[in-house]
């Protein structure tokens, strides 16, 4: 039959320990023993027992008290058998021997308790130093986050370098179960049938760790884990709240072996689990804000439009009305001249009746990005000068100057969309203007691949400061002279938002002739590849 190895013993961790410890205090106790001998056999000294405090001192400082202990009177007993008289006995027969060995002892009692001591007190400061670091490095990164979820993963992380647990995961109030939110390790998180809980007690009373089974729906999902995990309460629990509101849980799981969590990482369990609600309400509010901003935006919007638009266009209506029913009296006589030019100003005021439901049917296209351009190749001069002879009536006599670069090249853009743009700009210079300002619509290729179409007129001008806001919706900038309401305050935001939808962008500045000065960066077309020789 052939030889089978015997299969290695597993020797728990802290019986090792134990081990070490002892053998350490049996190796310095012989050391100390023969020093002793030396000293007393070799030189004059007749006590040489103070030798073995050394071994007492080393002993406390790595073990603690009780080795400390166990190797004093470990030093007592050698001491006393093998240099006291009668040898090998533990019968001291010469009194004064027997009075200093007794003080020797009490001596090392008292070394070996100070000497533990110092080492305690030096481990606690060690451990309160990482728990604070540790604490520190949490609250700092969830102080400074935009969102939990952004350095949950970091805080996991640094739980687990801390205390020693195997894994540690955070679960969110979401439904039932929770929603895992970050995780130190692989895989479905275990769904164990008994859970030890940190329950907080009222005042200054220490949290008590307590186990109890699982609740359906509140452990994190995932397969039943069989074992310690499962059975007998290996995965710890601590409630992530603040106020009253619960928001989720922090979970962990111990290692084999492990009793409750000590009291350095349930404080650390349990203050980063307060941080961690913090930040969670601080992500609700943040939430809650933001929603309350956007509907009090939404609805001074909707209040905007309803005003704009029921000002806007009960003039024009009232003008239709007022114009039809005088032409429908029969009391009035009407002569041909004063027939025609009252159809003109039905027909002129429809059309700005147009303008205006064209430009709330625009701005809604824009706003819900259903804007879509067909974009095509085009010579900038010829679509300006189109949209220029059609608004040539709204201008007057205000005098327009055309400046295009010779090597201007093509513009890829919307047809359609283009116009409006121009149409807009064009149409706020007749409203916001002076008869006889001039206006001077230049082109040029600052930069590779775009093409600057720059419209800009002679009027007052804006302020620096309205000019930042110049592009906002419903934004009406009154200049001297002028009346009360001039229009919705929309075109320009509708300039911008096709400008956009194009690939380009649009800015106002205070232009050359002192006034306004709208600059429109449009995508150039790619140039066709060169033909090479034949």
């Amino acid at each position: 039959m052939p030889d089978r190895p015997f299969p290695p013993i597993a020797i728990p961790r802290l019986t090792r320990w134990r081990l070490q410890v002892a053998l350490l205090a049996v190796a310095l106790v012989a050391g100390a023993t023969l020093v002793v001998t030396a000293l007393e056999r070799g030189t004059e000294i007749p006590d040489a027992s103070a030798v073995y405090l050394i071994a007492v001192v080393v002993v406390g400082s790595v073990a603690g008290t009780t080795a400390a202990l166990a190797t004093a009177l470990l030093a007592f007993v050698t001491y006393d058998l093998l240099f006291t008289e009668p040898q090998f006995s533990l019968v001291v027969s010469d009194t004064s021997e027997l009075l200093n060995l007794v003080v020797v002892l009490v001596v090392a009692l008292a070394v070996g308790r100070l000497a533990a001591l110092g080492r305690e007190r030096a481990s606690e400061a060690d451990r309160r130093a990482a728990e604070a670091t540790g604490l520190f490095a949490i609250s700092r990164l969830l102080a400074t986050a935009d969102r939990t979820e952004s350095v949950a993963g970091q805080v996991v992380t640094l739980l687990a370098g801390n205390t020693g647990l195997e894994r540690v995961w955070i679960g969110v109030e979401g439904g039932a179960p929770e929603r895992v939110l970050a995780d130190t390790g692989t895989g479905p998180v275990p769904s164990p049938t008994v859970i030890t809980t940190l329950v907080r007690m009222p005042g200054d009373v220490p949290a008590r760790w307590i186990r109890a089974h699982a609740a359906t729906g509140r452990a994190p999902a995932g397969p039943a884990t069989l074992g310690r995990t499962g059975t007998d309460g290996g995965v710890v629990r601590v409630k992530v709240e603040t106020g009253g509101t619960v928001f989720g849980s922090l979970w962990a799981v111990k290692p084999a072996g492990t009793d409750t969590p000590d009291p350095e990482t349930t404080r650390l369990l349990s203050l980063a689990a307060d941080q961690i609600a913090l930040s969670l309400r601080r992500d609700r509010l943040r939430q809650e804000a933001t929603a309350a901003e956007v509907a009090r935006r939404s609805d001074a919007l909707k209040s905007a439009l309803l005003d704009s638009v029921s000002h806007d266009l009960r003039t024009p209506l009232s003008s239709i009305r007022a114009t039809a029913g005088n032409l429908a009296d029969p009391a009035v006589a009407w002569q041909p001249d004063a027939v025609r030019a009252a159809a003109e100003s039905i027909d002129e005021e429809a059309q700005r009746l147009d303008r205006l439901v064209r430009s709330v049917l625009d701005l809604s296209r824009i706003e819900s990005g259903e804007l879509q351009p067909d974009l095509e190749v085009f010579d900038a001069r010829e679509l300006v000068q189109r949209a220029l002879e059609r608004l040539r009536p709204a201008l007057a006599d205000r005098p327009c100057s055309l400046d295009f670069a010779d090597d201007l090249p093509l513009v890829r853009v919307d047809a359609v969309l283009f116009d409006a743009i121009v149409s807009n700009v064009l149409d706020n210079v007749a409203e916001h203007t002076p008869a006889r300002s001039p206006v001077a619509i230049h082109a040029t290729c600052d930069r590779p691949g775009r093409v600057r179409v720059t419209i800009e007129d002679g009027g007052p001008g804006v302020s620096d400061a309205d000019l930042s806001r110049i592009f906002d919706k419903f934004q009406r900038i009154s200049q001297p002279g002028e009346g009360p309401r001039r229009g919705m305050g929309v075109g320009l935001s509708i300039v911008r938002g096709m400008a956009e939808a194009l690939g380009g962008s649009a800015s106002a500045r205070r232009g050359e002739l002192g006034g306004l000065a709208i600059d429109l960066d449009l995508p150039a077309a790619p140039e066709p590849p060169s033909e090479g020789p034949g």
